[in-house]
């Protein structure tokens, strides 16, 4: 019975010091093992592993691909024309061994901080380099892998490797924006006005043309119906010559029909003449001449 009192607690301190001296790396992670704060394994395949106990300790380092928002920060570009750029990058811890000594105690912490000024110095850099217009243009990809580019030598310093670097959003300044947008306006306004310049010009070209269309048009129908009428009062009179050959006796008394029917026009008609005037020639009687009156 005595004998057991003093094993239970070896046995219990045993189990403790044996479990003390296993780890368990995740397969998201990769692990260091320090004794006395020096780096003595490196533990990158994911699995069971053994330490000394008290001795030696484990740290873990994430194995994934991290991401990293750069805080906004103002550049200049080659037309002094200042932008406001949100950024982000993502980057993975490479080798754990030389972010260790690079980083020391501080961890992830320490080596983003790094990173935020690694890549602020190289987006300012790169995007000083040219003008605001291409970094606010479809070129600006070409310009984010300048950067990513530019960065990873000294990122790898750290044991980091940036895999992708975005600008986020690009603005201008807030104290700018009312300068920009009324000179934005007064462009707008400008182009505006000489398109309606541009407009009412040619609406005159194309009026003016009409109106020459018109009097063309209307000249040459006119001159067509005055060839019309021509022609038509030409057959006209050859018809009644035509018809006055073939019997001038009918003729002439249709003649004097319609004379008659033109002088007698109105409700109440007088015509004084002589009697003897031709004029009555098919209204005289047999008896003698008389005077007309018609109605």
């Amino acid at each position: 019975m005595r004998r057991a009192t003093y094993l239970l607690p070896i046995i219990v301190i045993l189990a403790a010091i044996g479990l003390s001296s296993i780890y368990i790396v995740d397969e998201r992670e990769k692990g260091l093992v320090l004794q006395f704060g020096r780096v003595v394994a490196v533990k990158e395949e994911p699995g069971l592993a053994f330490k000394i106990p008290l001795i030696q300790e484990v740290v873990r380092y994430d194995d994934r691909i991290l991401s990293r928002d750069i805080d906004p920060l103002e550049v200049t570009p080659l037309d002094d024309r200042r932008l406001v750029v949100d950024a982000f990058a993502r980057y993975r811890i490479v080798d754990v061994n030389q972010f260790r000594q690079a980083v020391g105690a501080g961890g992830i912490a320490f080596a983003e901080d790094r990173l935020d000024s690694i890549l602020r110095a190289e987006t300012r850099e790169v995007l000083g380099s040219v003008s605001s217009n291409d970094i606010l243009s479809s070129d600006r990809a070409a310009l984010m892998l300048r950067i990513r580019n530019s960065a990873i030598a000294e990122a790898s310093a750290l044991g980091v490797e940036i895999i992708d670097v975005r600008l986020k959003r690009t603005d201008l300044p807030t104290e700018n924006l009312d300068a920009t947008f009324e000179r934005m306006r007064a462009e707008r306004e400008r182009e505006a006005t000489d398109e309606r310049a541009r407009g009412n010009e040619a609406a005159q070209r194309v009026r003016a043309q009409a109106d020459r269309t018109v009097v063309e048009l209307v000249s040459d129908s006119e001159r067509q119906a005055e060839i019309i009428r021509g022609e038509a009062d030409a057959r006209r009179n050859a018809i009644f010559a035509e018809a006055f050959g073939a019997d001038p006796e009918f003729f002439e008394f249709y003649r004097s029909l319609t004379a008659y029917e033109r002088a007698l026009k109105g409700e109440n008609s007088t015509m004084v003449m002589s009697p003897d005037s031709e004029f009555f020639n098919y209204l005289r009687s047999d008896q003698g001449s008389r005077s007309v009156e018609g109605d």
